[in-house]
């Protein structure tokens, strides 16, 4: 009976005759499978554009980046393994905002988006509307998060703005020209491997969006709010949130 006892194990060893240095390989093989296994249960990508406008009180733009600073900060204490990576584009009277992380992450910028809002004396953005949710991208466009504040010059380019000026473009369409450049945009930065996109931008002016693209974008009723959006989100039925899913596949084969 004692002896039954010594040597019961899975692999049919007593415990107090295992190899100490097999054991530990074991202990910590273990450990990262159900790390990597919780890790990735937990954290699905997903990709939101968001766009708003600037108030006339905002003299320095550059608070609107340090606002998201501080609140990724805050978001990387409480979501350790979900890393928030994207692209803040500041223009002379909008923002385009690209935000990769997590379904939690992503909800609460939507939330932060939503009590700017509410605000009723003072608030860095307004009429902010959600371009694009992708819960399916296949990589992350940006490696960082970084924001940039956009020189008029920079801003104002009108490669593409001009065809959309010449008709009326519909909402899809708007949606996609958007898409297509960003896309094209993460493409160059991944090959430069520049330190930022400061510099790929300034290098390279004809990869930024338009600002009469957003311009265009915020006029569009069929865009949700982040309170709209967060209200639909939170409806017990299940509702397909994924604006422009149905159109990705062709806006990709555009670029």
């Amino acid at each position: 009976m004692a002896s039954s006892q010594k040597y019961r194990s899975v692999s049919g060893k007593s415990y107090e005759y295992r190899d100490p240095e097999e054991e530990e390989d074991n202990v910590t093989n273990m450990f990262d499978v159900v790390l990597q296994g919780r890790m990735r249960e937990k954290i699905v990508l997903q990709r939101l554009i968001v766009i708003a406008r600037l108030p006339d009180h905002l003299a320095d733009k550059t608070e609107i980046g340090a606002h998201y600073e501080r609140l990724n900060f805050q978001l990387s204490k409480q979501y350790i393994l979900d890393h928030m990576t994207g692209l803040l584009l500041i223009y002379p009277s909008c923002v385009l905002h690209v935000i990769e992380s997590s379904r939690e992450v992503l909800l609460s910028v939507l939330k932060d988006l939503k009590e700017m809002q509410q605000q009723q004396e003072w608030t860095l953005l307004e009429d902010p509307k959600v371009v694009f949710m992708d819960n399916h991208p296949e990589s992350r466009l940006f490696q960082q998060w970084s924001y940039k504040v956009l020189s008029a010059d920079q801003a104002l380019r009108d490669t593409e703005a001009k065809r959309l000026d010449e008709e009326e473009e519909s909402t899809e369409t708007v949606v996609c020209t958007l898409l297509s450049a960003l896309q094209k945009l993460g493409e160059h930065m991944d090959i430069s491997k520049k330190a930022g996109p400061g510099s790929v931008l300034d290098e390279t002016p004809e990869l930024i969006v338009s600002q009469k693209v957003l311009d265009k974008l915020l006029t569009r009723d069929e865009l949700l709010t982040p309170k709209q959006y967060l209200q639909m989100y939170d409806l017990p039925l299940h509702i397909n949130m994924d604006f422009g899913q149905v159109i990705r596949s062709s806006c990709l084969t555009t670029v």
